[in-house]
Protein backbone atom coordinates (compact mmCIF):
# COMPACT_ATOMS: atom_id res chain seq x y z
CA UNK A 1 0.00 0.00 0.00
CA UNK A 2 2.83 2.43 0.85
CA UNK A 3 4.35 1.96 -2.61
CA UNK A 4 1.02 2.50 -4.29
CA UNK A 5 0.40 5.68 -2.30
CA UNK A 6 3.80 7.17 -3.08
CA UNK A 7 3.87 6.21 -6.73
CA UNK A 8 0.17 6.93 -7.32
CA UNK A 9 -1.11 4.28 -9.69
CA UNK A 10 -4.41 6.14 -9.99
CA UNK A 11 -3.26 8.59 -12.67
CA UNK A 12 -6.16 9.16 -15.06
CA UNK A 13 -5.24 12.33 -16.87
CA UNK A 14 -1.65 11.61 -17.91
CA UNK A 15 -0.46 9.31 -20.67
CA UNK A 16 2.34 6.86 -20.00
CA UNK A 17 4.79 9.09 -21.86
CA UNK A 18 3.72 12.13 -19.86
CA UNK A 19 4.07 10.20 -16.61
CA UNK A 20 7.64 9.28 -17.54
CA UNK A 21 8.62 12.85 -18.40
CA UNK A 22 6.82 14.38 -15.40
CA UNK A 23 7.04 11.75 -12.64
CA UNK A 24 6.42 14.24 -9.82
CA UNK A 25 3.15 15.65 -11.12
CA UNK A 26 0.02 14.50 -9.29
CA UNK A 27 -2.84 15.14 -11.68
CA UNK A 28 -6.50 14.24 -11.71
CA UNK A 29 -7.43 11.11 -9.74
CA UNK A 30 -3.81 10.43 -8.85
CA UNK A 31 -4.94 8.24 -5.95
CA UNK A 32 -7.85 5.87 -5.88
CA UNK A 33 -10.45 6.66 -3.23
CA UNK A 34 -8.99 3.90 -1.05
CA UNK A 35 -5.46 5.20 -1.50
CA UNK A 36 -6.52 8.74 -0.64
CA UNK A 37 -8.15 7.59 2.58
CA UNK A 38 -5.17 5.38 3.46
CA UNK A 39 -2.78 8.28 2.84
CA UNK A 40 -4.65 10.47 5.31
CA UNK A 41 -4.73 7.67 7.87
CA UNK A 42 -0.97 7.25 7.53
CA UNK A 43 -0.42 11.00 7.88
CA UNK A 44 -2.67 11.18 10.94
CA UNK A 45 -0.33 8.81 12.75
CA UNK A 46 2.64 11.03 11.85
CA UNK A 47 1.37 14.20 13.53
CA UNK A 48 -0.21 13.78 16.92
CA UNK A 49 0.66 17.16 18.46
CA UNK A 50 0.56 20.80 17.40
CA UNK A 51 4.37 20.80 17.14
CA UNK A 52 4.22 17.78 14.80
CA UNK A 53 1.66 19.49 12.60
CA UNK A 54 3.52 22.80 12.47
CA UNK A 55 6.62 20.96 11.26
CA UNK A 56 4.58 19.18 8.59
CA UNK A 57 2.84 22.43 7.62
CA UNK A 58 6.22 24.06 7.07
CA UNK A 59 7.26 21.23 4.76
CA UNK A 60 4.03 21.50 2.74
CA UNK A 61 4.31 25.26 2.29
CA UNK A 62 7.96 24.98 1.33
CA UNK A 63 7.23 22.43 -1.40
CA UNK A 64 4.36 24.47 -2.82
CA UNK A 65 6.72 27.44 -3.15
CA UNK A 66 9.60 25.32 -4.45
CA UNK A 67 7.50 23.30 -6.89
CA UNK A 68 5.72 26.39 -8.23
CA UNK A 69 8.91 28.47 -8.44
CA UNK A 70 7.50 30.94 -5.91
CA UNK A 71 10.36 30.99 -3.41
CA UNK A 72 10.95 34.61 -4.38
CA UNK A 73 8.78 37.05 -6.31
CA UNK A 74 9.82 40.07 -8.34
CA UNK A 75 8.76 43.46 -6.99
CA UNK A 76 5.12 44.31 -7.38
CA UNK A 77 4.64 46.51 -10.50
CA UNK A 78 4.26 50.17 -9.62
CA UNK A 79 1.69 51.04 -12.30
CA UNK A 80 -1.66 52.26 -11.02
CA UNK A 81 -4.71 49.99 -11.23
CA UNK A 82 -7.23 50.75 -13.97
CA UNK A 83 -10.81 51.23 -12.70
CA UNK A 84 -13.67 52.35 -14.90
CA UNK A 85 -17.39 52.06 -15.75
CA UNK A 86 -18.67 52.34 -12.18
CA UNK A 87 -22.33 51.34 -11.91
CA UNK A 88 -24.56 52.06 -8.92
CA UNK A 89 -27.01 49.23 -8.23
CA UNK A 90 -29.22 48.03 -5.36
CA UNK A 91 -26.99 48.55 -2.33
CA UNK A 92 -23.68 48.15 -4.13
CA UNK A 93 -21.51 49.35 -7.00
CA UNK A 94 -19.55 47.48 -9.68
CA UNK A 95 -16.37 48.62 -11.43
CA UNK A 96 -14.21 47.06 -14.13
CA UNK A 97 -10.61 46.59 -13.01
CA UNK A 98 -7.17 45.70 -14.37
CA UNK A 99 -3.73 45.82 -12.76
CA UNK A 100 -0.30 44.35 -13.42
CA UNK A 101 0.76 41.24 -11.56
CA UNK A 102 4.04 40.96 -13.51
CA UNK A 103 5.42 43.41 -16.08
CA UNK A 104 2.95 43.36 -18.97
CA UNK A 105 0.68 40.73 -17.34
CA UNK A 106 -2.70 42.19 -16.37
CA UNK A 107 -5.14 40.70 -13.90
CA UNK A 108 -8.68 41.56 -14.99
CA UNK A 109 -11.87 41.50 -12.99
CA UNK A 110 -14.72 43.33 -11.31
CA UNK A 111 -14.82 45.14 -8.00
CA UNK A 112 -18.08 45.10 -6.03
CA UNK A 113 -18.43 47.57 -3.16
CA UNK A 114 -21.26 48.11 -0.67
CA UNK A 115 -23.01 51.47 -0.68
CA UNK A 116 -23.40 53.49 2.52
CA UNK A 117 -20.53 51.69 4.22
CA UNK A 118 -19.24 53.04 7.52
CA UNK A 119 -15.71 52.46 8.69
CA UNK A 120 -13.67 49.46 7.66
CA UNK A 121 -15.44 46.56 5.96
CA UNK A 122 -14.39 42.97 5.14
CA UNK A 123 -12.79 42.05 1.83
CA UNK A 124 -13.53 38.91 -0.20
CA UNK A 125 -11.60 37.52 -3.16
CA UNK A 126 -13.64 35.37 -5.58
CA UNK A 127 -11.69 33.15 -8.00
CA UNK A 128 -13.85 31.11 -10.36
CA UNK A 129 -13.83 27.59 -11.77
CA UNK A 130 -13.39 26.29 -15.29
CA UNK A 131 -17.01 25.72 -16.22
CA UNK A 132 -18.20 25.23 -19.77
CA UNK A 133 -16.85 28.41 -21.32
CA UNK A 134 -14.12 31.01 -20.85
CA UNK A 135 -16.31 33.74 -19.36
CA UNK A 136 -17.00 32.34 -15.88
CA UNK A 137 -16.34 35.66 -14.14
CA UNK A 138 -19.24 37.07 -16.16
CA UNK A 139 -21.68 34.22 -15.52
CA UNK A 140 -24.86 34.75 -13.53
CA UNK A 141 -23.84 32.55 -10.60
CA UNK A 142 -20.54 34.42 -10.15
CA UNK A 143 -22.23 37.81 -10.36
CA UNK A 144 -24.87 36.78 -7.82
CA UNK A 145 -22.20 35.55 -5.42
CA UNK A 146 -20.20 38.77 -5.60
CA UNK A 147 -23.15 41.16 -5.63
CA UNK A 148 -24.80 39.42 -2.68
CA UNK A 149 -21.63 39.57 -0.60
CA UNK A 150 -21.32 43.27 -1.42
CA UNK A 151 -24.94 43.86 -0.41
CA UNK A 152 -24.14 42.10 2.88
CA UNK A 153 -21.39 44.66 3.46
CA UNK A 154 -18.13 43.33 1.97
CA UNK A 155 -15.82 44.64 -0.74
CA UNK A 156 -15.50 41.83 -3.30
CA UNK A 157 -13.05 41.29 -6.13
CA UNK A 158 -13.77 38.67 -8.81
CA UNK A 159 -10.91 38.03 -11.23
CA UNK A 160 -10.27 35.99 -14.36
CA UNK A 161 -8.42 32.72 -14.49
CA UNK A 162 -5.39 32.73 -16.76
CA UNK A 163 -6.70 32.68 -20.34
CA UNK A 164 -10.30 33.43 -19.34
CA UNK A 165 -12.47 36.52 -19.75
CA UNK A 166 -10.42 39.58 -20.62
CA UNK A 167 -7.28 37.42 -20.54
CA UNK A 168 -8.34 35.25 -23.50
CA UNK A 169 -6.20 37.14 -26.04
CA UNK A 170 -3.16 36.94 -23.79
CA UNK A 171 -2.53 33.21 -23.48
CA UNK A 172 -3.99 29.76 -23.46
CA UNK A 173 -5.12 28.38 -20.11
CA UNK A 174 -2.99 25.25 -20.47
CA UNK A 175 0.40 26.96 -20.17
CA UNK A 176 2.94 24.63 -18.59
CA UNK A 177 3.37 27.11 -15.73
CA UNK A 178 -0.25 28.18 -15.46
CA UNK A 179 -0.20 27.24 -11.77
CA UNK A 180 2.63 29.67 -11.11
CA UNK A 181 1.02 32.53 -13.00
CA UNK A 182 -2.37 31.93 -11.46
CA UNK A 183 -0.87 31.85 -7.95
CA UNK A 184 0.91 35.14 -8.62
CA UNK A 185 -2.33 36.64 -9.94
CA UNK A 186 -4.10 35.53 -6.76
CA UNK A 187 -1.40 37.02 -4.54
CA UNK A 188 -1.52 40.30 -6.47
CA UNK A 189 -5.32 40.29 -6.27
CA UNK A 190 -4.95 40.11 -2.51
CA UNK A 191 -2.47 43.01 -2.68
CA UNK A 192 -4.99 45.01 -4.70
CA UNK A 193 -7.88 44.29 -2.35
CA UNK A 194 -5.84 45.24 0.71
CA UNK A 195 -4.68 48.45 -0.96
CA UNK A 196 -8.25 49.75 -0.81
CA UNK A 197 -8.52 52.02 2.24
CA UNK A 198 -11.97 50.77 3.27
CA UNK A 199 -10.92 47.10 3.56
CA UNK A 200 -10.39 45.70 7.05
CA UNK A 201 -7.14 43.70 6.96
CA UNK A 202 -8.37 41.56 9.87
CA UNK A 203 -11.36 40.28 7.86
CA UNK A 204 -10.22 38.95 4.49
CA UNK A 205 -11.85 35.93 2.87
CA UNK A 206 -11.36 33.91 -0.29
CA UNK A 207 -13.94 31.59 -1.83
CA UNK A 208 -14.17 29.87 -5.19
CA UNK A 209 -15.49 26.70 -6.77
CA UNK A 210 -13.72 23.86 -8.59
CA UNK A 211 -10.47 25.30 -9.98
CA UNK A 212 -11.36 28.42 -8.01
CA UNK A 213 -11.55 26.15 -4.97
CA UNK A 214 -7.96 25.13 -5.67
CA UNK A 215 -7.00 28.79 -5.83
CA UNK A 216 -8.86 29.30 -2.54
CA UNK A 217 -6.91 26.79 -0.51
CA UNK A 218 -3.60 27.46 -2.27
CA UNK A 219 -3.79 31.22 -1.62
CA UNK A 220 -4.85 30.57 1.97
CA UNK A 221 -1.89 28.22 2.41
CA UNK A 222 0.58 30.70 0.97
CA UNK A 223 -0.58 33.97 2.51
CA UNK A 224 -1.48 34.53 6.19
CA UNK A 225 -3.31 37.73 5.25
CA UNK A 226 -6.26 35.52 4.30
CA UNK A 227 -8.26 35.18 7.52
CA UNK A 228 -11.15 32.97 6.31
CA UNK A 229 -11.54 30.44 3.50
CA UNK A 230 -14.45 28.68 1.79
CA UNK A 231 -13.07 26.21 -0.79
CA UNK A 232 -16.03 24.81 -2.70
CA UNK A 233 -16.35 21.36 -4.33
CA UNK A 234 -12.60 20.81 -4.54
CA UNK A 235 -10.99 19.50 -1.32
CA UNK A 236 -10.52 15.80 -1.98
CA UNK A 237 -8.29 13.09 -0.53
CA UNK A 238 -7.78 11.41 -3.91
CA UNK A 239 -8.37 14.03 -6.65
CA UNK A 240 -5.63 16.61 -7.22
CA UNK A 241 -7.19 18.80 -9.91
CA UNK A 242 -7.12 17.88 -13.57
CA UNK A 243 -5.84 21.14 -15.06
CA UNK A 244 -2.37 22.58 -15.48
CA UNK A 245 -3.44 25.56 -13.35
CA UNK A 246 -4.06 23.19 -10.42
CA UNK A 247 -1.56 20.36 -10.71
CA UNK A 248 0.72 21.15 -13.65
CA UNK A 249 3.73 21.86 -11.44
CA UNK A 250 5.26 19.60 -8.74
CA UNK A 251 3.63 21.10 -5.66
CA UNK A 252 2.33 17.81 -4.24
CA UNK A 253 5.31 15.50 -4.64
CA UNK A 254 9.10 15.53 -4.63
CA UNK A 255 11.05 12.30 -4.29
CA UNK A 256 9.69 10.50 -1.23
CA UNK A 257 7.73 13.57 -0.15
CA UNK A 258 3.98 13.43 -0.86
CA UNK A 259 0.97 15.48 0.17
CA UNK A 260 -2.59 15.96 -1.09
CA UNK A 261 -5.13 18.75 -1.20
CA UNK A 262 -6.62 17.86 2.17
CA UNK A 263 -3.34 18.59 3.93
CA UNK A 264 -2.94 21.78 1.88
CA UNK A 265 -6.45 22.93 2.81
CA UNK A 266 -5.66 22.21 6.46
CA UNK A 267 -2.93 24.86 6.33
CA UNK A 268 -5.80 27.30 6.91
CA UNK A 269 -5.87 26.22 10.58
CA UNK A 270 -6.73 27.84 12.92
CA UNK A 271 -8.41 30.41 10.64
CA UNK A 272 -12.14 29.86 10.00
CA UNK A 273 -12.82 27.55 7.06
CA UNK A 274 -15.94 26.03 5.53
CA UNK A 275 -15.60 22.99 3.26
CA UNK A 276 -18.47 22.80 0.77
CA UNK A 277 -18.98 19.46 -0.94
CA UNK A 278 -21.52 17.40 -2.87
CA UNK A 279 -22.39 13.84 -3.79
CA UNK A 280 -21.72 14.20 -7.50
CA UNK A 281 -17.95 14.65 -7.64
CA UNK A 282 -14.66 13.87 -5.87
CA UNK A 283 -15.83 15.63 -2.67
CA UNK A 284 -18.53 13.02 -2.04
CA UNK A 285 -16.65 11.56 0.94
CA UNK A 286 -16.05 14.85 2.76
CA UNK A 287 -18.20 14.11 5.85
CA UNK A 288 -16.44 10.78 6.51
CA UNK A 289 -12.89 11.30 5.15
CA UNK A 290 -11.71 14.84 4.46
CA UNK A 291 -13.53 16.83 7.14
CA UNK A 292 -12.59 14.64 10.13
CA UNK A 293 -8.91 14.83 9.14
CA UNK A 294 -9.00 18.62 8.85
CA UNK A 295 -11.00 19.05 12.05
CA UNK A 296 -8.47 16.96 13.96
CA UNK A 297 -5.75 19.39 12.88
CA UNK A 298 -7.87 22.32 14.04
CA UNK A 299 -8.15 20.45 17.33
CA UNK A 300 -4.39 20.77 17.83
CA UNK A 301 -5.00 24.53 18.12
CA UNK A 302 -8.08 24.09 20.33
CA UNK A 303 -10.16 25.51 17.45
CA UNK A 304 -12.34 22.64 16.26
CA UNK A 305 -15.30 24.99 16.14
CA UNK A 306 -13.58 27.17 13.53
CA UNK A 307 -13.90 24.60 10.75
CA UNK A 308 -17.23 23.38 9.38
CA UNK A 309 -18.57 21.52 6.38
CA UNK A 310 -21.73 21.85 4.30
CA UNK A 311 -22.43 18.70 2.30
CA UNK A 312 -25.09 18.37 -0.40
CA UNK A 313 -25.32 14.65 -1.24
CA UNK A 314 -27.94 15.09 -3.97
CA UNK A 315 -26.15 17.92 -5.78
CA UNK A 316 -23.39 18.07 -8.35
CA UNK A 317 -20.20 20.02 -9.06
CA UNK A 318 -21.15 23.71 -8.98
CA UNK A 319 -21.51 26.82 -6.82
CA UNK A 320 -25.29 26.73 -6.88
CA UNK A 321 -27.78 28.54 -4.64
CA UNK A 322 -27.67 26.13 -1.68
CA UNK A 323 -23.89 26.18 -1.65
CA UNK A 324 -23.84 29.97 -1.87
CA UNK A 325 -26.33 30.13 0.99
CA UNK A 326 -24.04 28.06 3.21
CA UNK A 327 -21.14 30.35 2.34
CA UNK A 328 -23.17 33.53 3.05
CA UNK A 329 -24.11 32.22 6.49
CA UNK A 330 -20.54 31.23 7.35
CA UNK A 331 -18.92 34.47 6.23
CA UNK A 332 -21.78 36.49 7.70
CA UNK A 333 -21.29 34.85 11.08
CA UNK A 334 -17.53 35.31 11.24
CA UNK A 335 -17.38 38.78 9.67
CA UNK A 336 -20.56 40.18 11.23
CA UNK A 337 -22.20 40.91 7.87
CA UNK A 338 -25.87 41.66 7.26
CA UNK A 339 -27.32 38.33 6.11
CA UNK A 340 -30.82 39.84 5.96
CA UNK A 341 -29.72 41.22 2.58
CA UNK A 342 -29.74 37.70 1.12
CA UNK A 343 -32.19 35.76 3.33
CA UNK A 344 -35.88 36.57 3.68
CA UNK A 345 -37.84 36.54 6.96
CA UNK A 346 -38.58 32.87 6.30
CA UNK A 347 -34.86 32.10 6.15
CA UNK A 348 -34.96 31.29 2.45
CA UNK A 349 -32.24 32.53 0.11
CA UNK A 350 -33.21 35.66 -1.79
CA UNK A 351 -30.61 37.00 -4.23
CA UNK A 352 -33.08 39.18 -6.13
CA UNK A 353 -31.18 42.30 -5.10
CA UNK A 354 -28.24 41.20 -7.26
CA UNK A 355 -28.41 42.67 -10.76
CA UNK A 356 -27.00 40.39 -13.48
CA UNK A 357 -25.16 42.60 -15.96
CA UNK A 358 -24.27 41.72 -19.53
CA UNK A 359 -20.76 40.51 -20.37
CA UNK A 360 -20.20 43.69 -22.36
CA UNK A 361 -20.92 45.79 -19.27
CA UNK A 362 -18.33 43.90 -17.23
CA UNK A 363 -15.63 43.64 -19.88
CA UNK A 364 -12.47 45.48 -18.83
CA UNK A 365 -10.70 46.09 -22.14
CA UNK A 366 -12.87 47.78 -24.76
CA UNK A 367 -12.52 50.26 -27.60
CA UNK A 368 -12.96 53.02 -25.06
CA UNK A 369 -10.60 51.41 -22.54
CA UNK A 370 -8.05 49.51 -24.64
CA UNK A 371 -5.52 46.99 -23.40
CA UNK A 372 -2.38 48.85 -22.20
CA UNK A 373 0.40 49.20 -24.74
CA UNK A 374 2.84 47.13 -22.67
CA UNK A 375 0.44 44.17 -22.29
CA UNK A 376 2.04 40.88 -23.28
CA UNK A 377 0.14 38.92 -25.92
CA UNK A 378 0.75 35.28 -26.81
CA UNK A 379 2.13 32.32 -24.90
CA UNK A 380 5.79 33.03 -25.67
CA UNK A 381 5.60 36.60 -24.39
CA UNK A 382 3.67 35.54 -21.29
CA UNK A 383 6.10 32.73 -20.48
CA UNK A 384 9.01 35.14 -20.78
CA UNK A 385 7.50 37.15 -17.92
CA UNK A 386 6.62 34.07 -15.87
CA UNK A 387 10.11 32.53 -16.18
CA UNK A 388 11.73 35.03 -13.83
CA UNK A 389 14.59 33.92 -11.62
Amino acid sequence: MKTRILIGLGLLLMTGAAAQTAPELCQGAYFTEAQGKAFLEKQASAYTTLADWKKRAGEIRAQIRRGAELESLPPRPTSKPILHSRRVLDGYTVENVAFESLPGIYVTGNLYRPLNRKGKVPGVICPHGHGGNLDNRLMEYTQKRCASLARMGAVVFAYDMVGYGDQKPISQHKLSKAFKLQAINSLRSLDFLLSLPEVDTRRVAVTGESGGGTQTFMLTALDPRVTLAVPTVMVSAYFFGGCACESGMPVHKRGEYQTNNVEIAALAAPRPMLLISDGGDWTKNTPEVEFPHVQRIYGFYGKKDQVEFAHFPDEKHDYGPSKRAAMYRFIGKHFNLDTSKVFGPDGQLDESGATVLTPAQLTVFTAEFPRPANARVGDEAVMAAVDFK
